[in-house]
């Protein structure tokens, strides 16, 4: 492939290219257009953009001294006081190359920090924001101290909305030449909710198969079962017909391969296509929630599903 083409197919992204967060993404072009950055904590659920967001912006503000004046830390995997004041108070202790104003630091997956290294962070927030600025991602804003959040310009990224993902997977299977059924794009939504880069990997997955991309590939790549299989197995068991939904239940763990966790998480989602009374509902939510329990502290999947499926047919033979 010629060099410019491969460097404009596969160039960084900008600030004005990233989708779903508009309001978010205008509050930090106007950061780089001013040059008057702020600590920033960005948080939300995964796959939202919030560390594209991030480097976007540096990139944005430096250009060409990027790669000197950036730098990002994943504080999963190093987390503790010694990091804080090793790493990150070297890089902000120095002035910033170029025209640069400041630097900027990521601290990615900054809810895993100990709680002794985010008391040093405030401190070093402090001491060197005239030479660093500091940009926390989290998935939770509540595993961060109010200290930290009381210095930082507070972001929150949202879920992206299922037409935004639809949107980018087309323009993304068009692009790399892939057929992707409206099916396959329906089936991708529905899995990731609202996950962008979880969605992009499992097309990338389904792919692979070199087919054309149907529901069925993507259920079947991703390990999970259908909404239909699931809804089929509850009404089963809601008609009586125990049997029927030990059955359906049978064939998605042993044929299929779909773990318990992923069945129980789907079979709360497809509670509510049931007609059920609140009360019913509300039973069967709570019976949900016992067994999700049970199975994550190691109880048997199968016995476990079973039982929540009599569960639903009892309760149904109970209101008659």
């Amino acid at each position: 492939m010629d060099l410019d083409l491969w460097t404009e197919k596969y160039r960084p992204p900008t600030l004005r290219e990233i989708i779903g967060q508009e309001s978010i993404i205008a509050s930090l072009i106007k950061f780089v257009e001013s040059k008057a950055v702020p600590h920033c904590l960005f948080t939300g659920p995964p796959g939202t953009s919030k560390t594209t967001a991030a480097m976007a912006m540096a990139r944005d503000l430096f250009g060409d001294t990027f790669d000197r004046n950036f730098m990002e830390l994943n504080a999963s995997d190093e987390r503790g006081i010694d990091v804080v004041r090793n790493q990150i108070k070297n890089f902000a202790r120095t002035m910033p190359s170029g025209e640069a104003p400041f630097k900027i630091l990521v601290l990615d997956e900054a809810d895993h920090l100990t709680s002794d290294a985010q008391h040093a962070l405030r401190r070093t927030m402090e001491s060197y924001s005239q030479s660093c600025r500091m940009i926390l991602i989290c998935n939770y804003s509540s595993r961060i101290i109010p200290p930290i959040q009381s210095r930082c310009a507070i972001f929150k990224f949202s879920r992206l909305h299922d037409n935004e993902i639809a949107k980018r997977l087309k323009f993304i299977a068009k692009q790399e030449k892939i057929d992707l059924t409206s099916a396959g794009i329906d089936a991708i939504i529905y899995l990731t909710e609202g996950d962008m880069r979880a969605a992009i990997n499992l097309l990338q997955a389904a792919s692979s198969t070199g087919k054309e991309i149907t529901d069925s590939i993507v259920f079947a790549i991703s390990g999970r079962a259908s909404p239909e299989s699931i809804k089929k197995m509850l009404n089963n068991a809601y008609e009586g017909k125990y049997l029927d939904s030990q059955d359906v239940l049978r064939k998605l763990m042993h044929n299929e391969g779909v773990s318990p966790i992923d069945l129980i998480k789907q079979i709360h989602r497809e509670v509510e296509s049931l007609s059920l009374s609140n009360q019913e509902q509300m039973s069967i939510l709570e019976q949900i929630a016992e067994i999700e329990f049970r199975i994550g502290e190691g109880a048997n999947g199968e016995i476990q599903l079973a039982a929540l499926l009599a569960h639903i047919g009892i309760g149904s033979e109970r209101d008659e």
